[in-house]
């Protein structure tokens, strides 16, 4: 990339110190043809003033002007005078033009620039070529040009120098970014931690997010592991020596068994749930409208009696920080729950207030009384044995809403029965409190 940018400003810099010279030397020719024309203008004045005879004149002006130029040549009628007679015989047809025009005239290793002028004197026509050596002058120029190239090749030279420094240096913490991500996956250090840029700070503390969340992960995988095992030892055990044993299974054992089985299904299945929950950093997002509003039409589905309506007035945000799945089980918890208990009707609405999104389920089923609103969203815990369930998708609600910093709330609803109100930060909310005042 430096050696095509060095290409760029190397061909850049050469087309720049080729237009110099053509514009230098195209300056300094206009400028000497102005001159020249001026003296043309001065030197038919000094004629027009002269009231002697011609050749008189003619060696007036051969004195005056060979002083000034290197050469002039004066025909009036037909008598032709010059400064230099080697030029003479070069610049007479250029005499027979009619039109007024600087010209440029070559000779050996001479150039010349030459500005003819037409003149009335005396009642008869005369032309005057005054010229001057324009080699000199383009000598002098060439020597300005490449000084001008040197310097400007010294300077290129100098900034591509300075340029390698300053990007080799910036490229020293990436450098040590690479080292220590290499001594990270060895197991030799746990956490990123190098004198960066500001740019890359903002690069550090996501990769340290991630490794964060990796271990959180990780870490809710291992607990699974543990629960389960704790879990279902006592009740595999109780069925492996019932089963094992030698007497008749009647009804009473065989509903204690049922129950110690329905026991670590439940188990099994609120750890699986817990462990596909994939948190904030997962880099996925989900959809507010379309999700919502899939769940809401499987669970008319499920529960063809009850009414599930949605209510959203913040579709500013319709992309979440939300892992989809995580989305579908807030959403999803809530519905079933409210789905076995409400008479007809269950209503989401979801609306924006103080850089958070909030979601608020009613449903008009019997509700809950004050005392146990506090125990909603408690592990295993079930305030009615109508419905099947074991007590745990509040429990996993809370879980999961805490893993996106966010709170739930269980309440009364106006429409009689239950109002649960999810809080979670916005997208642009990177300072979010652990608390959310509703």
């Amino acid at each position: 990339m430096l050696a095509w940018l060095g290409g760029v400003a190397l061909v850049a810099v050469s087309v720049t110190w080729i237009l110099h010279g053509f514009l230098l030397q195209n300056l300094a020719r206009e400028f000497l043809g102005g001159r020249l024309q001026r003296e043309a203008e001065h030197a038919i004045l000094q004629l027009k003033q002269d009231r002697v005879g011609v050749p008189t004149t003619l060696d007036s002006v051969s004195r005056g002007y060979q002083v000034f130029h290197h050469l002039y040549v004066l025909r009036i009628n037909d008598t032709v005078s010059a400064s230099d007679s080697h030029w003479q015989r070069t610049l007479d047809p250029l005499l027979d033009d009619s039109s007024d025009a600087l010209l440029e005239v070559t000779k050996g290793e001479h150039h010349l620039l030459v500005y003819r002028r037409h003149f009335e004197w005396q009642d008869t026509t005369g032309v005057l070529l005054i010229g001057e050596d324009f080699s000199r002058v383009e000598a002098g120029l060439a020597t300005l040009h490449w000084w001008v190239g040197g310097i400007a090749a010294s300077l290129l030279l100098l900034l591509v120098t300075l340029n390698m420094l300053a990007v080799n240096r910036g490229l020293t913490p990436l450098w040590q970014l690479r080292k220590q991500l290499e001594a990270l996956q060895k197991g030799e250090r746990q956490r990123l931690s190098l004198t960066a840029p500001a740019e890359l700070d903002a690069l550090v503390a996501q990769l340290n997010r991630f490794m964060d969340d990796i271990d959180l992960r990780l870490q809710r995988s291992r607990d699974s592991v543990a629960n389960l095992s704790h879990a279902m030892k006592t009740p595999l055990a109780a069925v492996t020596q019932v089963l094992r044993g030698g007497r008749p299974i009647d009804d009473e054992r065989r509903h204690k068994l049922l129950m110690r089985i329905e026991d670590i299904n439940a188990q099994l299945d609120s750890e699986l749930r817990r462990s596909r929950i994939a948190g904030p950093n997962a880099g996925r997002m989900a959809n507010i409208t379309h999700d919502s509003t899939r769940l809401i039409d499987m669970f008319r589905c499920l529960y063809p009696g009850k009414q599930f309506r949605l209510i959203h007035t913040a579709h500013d945000q319709e992309q979440i920080p939300i892992e989809a799945y995580d989305f579908s089980e807030i959403l999803g918890i809530v519905f079933d729950n409210a789905g076995k208990w409400a008479e007809n009707d269950v209503v989401l609405e979801i609306t924006t207030s103080a850089n958070m999104l909030i979601f608020t389920f009613d449903d008009d089923g019997p509700g809950v009384s004050d005392t146990d609103l506090a125990r909603l969203g408690q592990r295993g815990t079930r305030l009615d044995e109508r419905h099947p369930g074991y007590g745990l998708g509040l429990s996993i609600l809370t879980q999961l809403v805490a893993h996106y910093a966010g709170q739930s709330r269980f309440t009364h609803s106006p429409l009689g029965g239950l109002r649960v109100e999810v809080a979670l930060p916005l997208p642009d909310d990177s300072t979010a409190p652990s608390i959310f005042h509703f």
